[in-house]
């Protein structure tokens, strides 16, 4: 059994796409169709920069889509097969489930463009810059995280929330900067390594995140979702999910529910995947899976060179 993973915000970098836009026609008409969905250049941006610009959450998280994007059609069209033939789940960090059900044909490659703009913009609205942060904790698991979390919250009197479930010895919390900065100190007290403020400009995951889901709830209330091809992996539940109607509501859930990647990955590996692909930029989910399990074969498909190596295992 094989999955495509799909990678999260802070994967992008700026020269994200080009060589694959580059090489295949295939790419260049994803990064097209997302440039008219939008009326704005974002390819440019995602080629040239400014990397200030690409980073911000609206254009970060469509752009990252993209790319995700162009490489499973330049895997589809230069293998001659499509998804449902060779993969049997999908799943992705946080906007990287809508690259996963966008690839499952649940959504349009238009609508899952401007679904993510206005995603970007709602959770930058949601919570002033400046007032919401995020922490990563360094070899400290979730049942400790939930805990330093609580603690932090009651102490401050403000939101402090696990966000990420990323690996066995990373997690992330988001919320109210106070609480955060105080639930990282915590940690470090209960045995963490570390813990790294992260360079987000909103609390990504947690219930500040509120405006958001109900901005997320309309747009996709009006959008027609179909069933995916096959099944996805939920950010929310770790488990796999076909019905629209489910995955409409489970969308909402994830703005500011926890990102359960070690679980979904472990669900898959319950399921009898053997080996994953992280199709798009960067490398981090790939890293991730290792860590979760070292029986799980993981592949990054990024670049041209990659799409070769990724077709001997596929085709």
């Amino acid at each position: 059994m094989r999955a495509f993973v799909f990678p999260g915000q802070g994967s992008q970098a700026v020269g994200m796409g080009k060589a694959l836009a580059e090489a295949f026609g295939a790419a260049r008409h994803v990064f097209e169709e997302v440039d008219d969905a939008l009326g704005q250049k974002l390819s440019q941006l995602m080629f040239e920069g400014p990397e200030g610009d690409l980073t911000l959450t609206e254009n970060a998280q469509p752009a990252l889509m993209a790319v995700s994007i162009a490489v499973l059609r330049v895997l589809e069209t230069e293998g001659k097969f499509r998804l449902a033939d060779k993969v049997n789940f999908v799943a992705g960090h946080s906007l990287g489930e809508y690259s996963a059900l966008a690839a499952a044909g649940a959504f349009t490659l238009a609508d899952t463009a401007r679904l993510l703009k206005l995603r970007g913009q709602a959770m930058q609205k949601a919570v002033p810059v400046g007032e919401g942060a995020m922490a990563a904790l360094l070899n400290f698991d979730l049942e400790r995280a939930l805990k330093v979390a609580a603690q932090a919250a009651e102490e401050t009197k403000l939101v402090c929330a696990v966000a990420n479930d990323n690996d066995p010895s990373q997690v992330v919390i988001s919320g109210a900067k106070a609480a955060v900065e105080r639930g990282g100190a915590l940690a470090l007290e209960a045995g963490a390594k570390r813990s790294v403020m992260l360079p987000v400009s909103a609390p990504f995951h947690c219930p500040l995140m509120k405006p958001a889901a109900d901005a997320m709830a309309d747009a996709l209330g009006k959008t027609d979702i179909k069933m995916p091809v096959v099944p996805v992996i939920a950010n929310v539940t770790a488990a796999p999910v076909s019905d629209p109607a489910t995955i409409r509501q489970l969308l909402v859930d994830q703005v500011t529910g926890t990102v359960r990647w070690r679980e979904s990955v472990q669900k898959m590996k319950a399921l009898n995947v053997s080996h994953v692909f992280e199709l798009g930029a960067g490398k981090v989910l790939s890293g991730l899976v290792k860590r979760i399990d070292k029986e799980i074969e993981a592949q990054s498909v990024g670049q041209p060179a990659d799409i070769d190596a990724a077709l001997k295992v596929l085709v």
